[in-house]
């Protein structure tokens, strides 16, 4: 699966983009943010808080709850404002 990271959590991860494969037992937004905690230093700083990290599947907003199902790219950023 490709993970796209933007903005702060592009920052404290150090990377734009990876692809990877979805160990077992991953199949939620939230349990791949879980995983992604779980690999370093910048990952646990940047998803320490899920609440405040948004997602999209294939270009369309998740819910943390949602089915990653045979989805190819997952994309994880700050909530955005406007002004």
């Amino acid at each position: 699966m490709k993970i796209l990271y933007f903005a702060w959590v592009r920052e404290r991860i150090g990377l734009e983009a990876e692809e990877i494969a979805l160990p077992e037992g991953v199949s939620t937004v939230a349990d791949l943010a879980a995983f992604l905690k779980s690999r370093g230093e910048g990952y646990a700083h940047a998803f320490g808080n899920p609440r405040v990290v948004r997602a999209a599947l294939d270009r369309r907003h998740a819910r943390p709850d949602t089915p990653l199902g045979a989805a190819r790219e997952i994309a994880f950023f700050p909530p955005m404002t406007g002004g």
